[in-house]
Parts: C-alpha cells; structure tokens; sequence
C-alpha cells in the first residue's frame, strides 16, 4: 500500500486542520447540543454567547464581548495578519419551535472551524475573527452589527446554513430574498357593539379589509415573491367595537427593486382598508431590511472543492427557492460565501418542529463537522490564492476609506 503524503503549505494546513476538527469535535459537539437544548429568542442569547465565547477563548482567542453595543454579541480574534477573516456564529432561535432553523449547527461548523484555524493564522497571514452576530431570525443582527463598523477591514465573511435533504451543496449562483418587516395599526373609535355600534369606528374591519386585499394582490404578484400577515391586536371584548387593530406583516422579493414595487403595493391594500373604514392607519417598519443575497464566486469554488475533496456529489440537489438571511446585508459589501448543506434523510422544512429535531440528530452533527473542515479549506484556499487574497485584502481596504477618498 502506498501512503500519500501532504505535499504544499496548502495541503499540510488542510491536513492539519481537519486533524484540528476532530480534535475540537466532542466540545464542539456538547457546545451545539447544549444551544439546541436550550433555546434563546433575538437579543436574548446570553447563555449562548457566554458557552461559545468561553470555548472560544480556550481556543486562544480574544474575546471583546457586547460588540457594536448588542449585549450578546462578541468578537473573538485570532492572529495579526493583513487580510481579516470572519467567520460568522448564529445562536438565536425561534419562538415555539426553538432551534427549527438549525443555529445551533451553525454555531458549531463556524465554532469548530475557527478552532481548527487558529493556531494556523499566523501562517496564513490573516486575522481570523469569529464574529457572535445575533438575532438573525428577527431583529438584523448582523445589519446592527455592519452600522456600528464590526465588520470594518474585514475582507471575506463566511458561514453556512443546513437545510432540509435535497438542496444544492453548490452555493455559485444562489442567492436569498430580500425581506422587510412592518407593523400597520388602525386605529377606530370605540362604542357599545350592541347599544351604539353606528358610533363606533371598526378597526377590526379595517384589519379583515386589508387581509383580503393582500390574498387578492399574491394572485397578481410573480411566483417568487412572499407576502405574509397576521393580526397582533383585533380588540378586545365583544361588546365594544374594537378602535385599535394591529397587523404585522413581511415582503420578501429577490432583487431590491422588485421588494420596492411590491412593497408599495401591499401599502396600498392597507391605505385602501383605512379609507374603506374610515380609520387611520400607520405603517412602520419592525426590523432593519434583509438584503438579497450574494455569494461570491471564487469562494464558492473552494468550498465547493473542498466538499468534492471529501466525496461529497456537488451537483445534487436543486436550487433553494426562498427565504432570507441578514448575511445578505454583509455580502452587499464584503465578499461573502453562505452555502446551504443538506442534512441526509431531513424531509421536513426548516422553522418547523420537526427540523428542530433533526438538527439535534447524529446525522445532523456529521453535517455540521464536514461543514466546519470545507469552511477552514475555503479559507486556506482564499487565504492561499494570490489573486483573490489581494481581492480581498483592497475590498476592505477600498470600504475603509473616506468615500471622498474612494471616488478619487
């Protein structure tokens, strides 16, 4: 039997941090299964943040805790080099269905994969930051994080999202809606519903008005957009006429544009119920915007390398259709890699109970260590490849500077 032997800086560094995975696997492991377990809501995830950033710091990182003002998140780093690596942690979840979306296998691939680098960074001349960016599901966390200038000199972000079996593991091309988050109030007149109901002014009617407005409009709007609602508030007893109803409501659409367009109109259904009633309405945005999302080329084809180094078949699968992610916001400025990784056998959705219980499944661990060795491939790669190191290294550079100075 002939033994193979690493023969480049590239594939010793690849070597040694897989080794490096496996070496991290049982914390890492424990670290995931402990978030699973016990689910945080957007801004809420003190715990989270504590156990990823106490593991983090074992691995030799400085960790600076409360980055960009958001009490849970932190920066831990790694390293001095010129090029600036992040490699983003999610840990928030959902409400009622806990970790349904699989955060907990996202923290843990970027977790593992950063430990895995660490002791490497130098190496590879980069500054490796594991970013702790919370409320993804609700709030934009990662949007915060961007205005307050966490990701400053950062030139590459990367992070991966497991999904249900069947999606492509080839992130060139893929992208993710943009999403916009509203609350409209009505607001009425109050009256005895049975005594003086023609003095009163219904602003449960106006929220029933504005419902079917927004069921007529999604047969006139293309396939690929979303338009989602419920009603928050509709009164209060049935003897008084409600004056007060509240509609929260999402537009989701693939390019800006069109979320735009489409944002205008669903507006309209809502002005249409107020004049409709004679109630007044108001429309507020909930949330920072979700921008669509873009994957940068060259990333994509390490990570896709990386997979295929591992056996994995990058051409199986079909595209993901939907949803929306706050690391859009990211790679409209920072060269940015967000592959989707199937977890084998995961028929049900992701935000449902039952993918909750998946991602807490052996099946589900497997993913999320091979996702962990393609992230620190994918960066050795980018960290390795004249070209697109210097990409990188004057994207972040280019950001930094005055914008008098940028368009001089």
């Amino acid at each position: 039997m002939t033994t193979t032997y690493p023969t480049t800086p590239g594939e010793r560094l690849k070597t040694d941090t897989s080794a490096g995975v496996e070496n991290w696997k049982e914390r890492v492991h424990s670290l995931a299964r402990a978030l699973h377990a016990h689910p945080e809501l957007a801004f809420e995830e003190t715990e989270s943040s504590a156990a990823i950033t106490a593991l983090l710091t074992d691995g030799g990182f400085t960790v600076e805790r409360g980055t960009g003002g958001l009490p849970t998140a932190f920066t831990a780093t790694v390293g001095s080099g010129p090029l600036t690596v992040a490699l983003c942690v999610e840990y928030d979840a959902l409400p009622e269905v806990g970790h349904a979306c699989g955060h907990n296998l996202i923290a843990g691939a970027s977790v593992a994969a950063a430990l895995a680098l660490a002791p490497h960074a130098d190496a590879l001349g980069i500054t490796l930051k594991a970013l702790g960016t919370p409320a993804e599901e609700h709030g934009g966390g990662k949007s915060l994080l961007l205005e307050a200038g966490a990701f400053d000199g950062v030139g590459l972000a990367l992070m991966v999202h497991p999904v249900q079996d069947g999606v492509r593991y080839n992130p060139a091309g893929t992208t993710a809606q943009a999403v916009g988050r509203y609350r409209a109030v009505f607001a009425g007149r109050a009256a005895h519903a049975a005594a003086a109901p023609h003095q009163g002014v219904n602003a449960a009617d106006a929220a029933t008005l504005a419902q079917v407005a927004v069921g007529l409009l999604r047969q006139q709007i293309p396939g690929d957009q979303r338009v989602a609602l419920f009603v928050s508030e509709g009164g209060v007893a049935t003897n008084i006429i409600p004056e007060r109803t509240v509609v929260d409501f999402e537009c989701r659409a693939f390019t800006l544009p069109e979320y735009e367009a489409l944002l205008e109109r669903v507006r309209r259904c809502f002005e249409g119920a107020a004049l409709a009633t004679g109630t007044e309405v108001t429309v507020e945005a909930t949330e920072p915007l979700y921008e669509p999302l873009v994957q940068d080329d060259a990333l994509a084809g390490y990570w896709t390398a990386a997979l295929e180094e591992f056996g994995w078949d990058t051409t199986s699968g079909g595209r993901l259709g939907g949803g929306s992610t706050d690391m859009g916001n990211v790679s409209q400025v920072i060269p940015t890699l967000h592959p989707w990784l199937s977890i084998p056998g995961a028929d049900a959705p992701i935000h449902s109970h039952a993918f909750a219980a998946v991602a807490d499944t052996d099946a589900a661990y497997d993913v999320m260590f091979a996702a962990a060795r393609a992230l620190a491939w994918t960066v050795i790669d980018a960290a390795g490849d004249p070209q697109h190191r210097q990409r990188f290294i004057d994207a972040a550079h280019r950001r930094d500077l005055p914008q008098e100075a940028v368009a001089t």
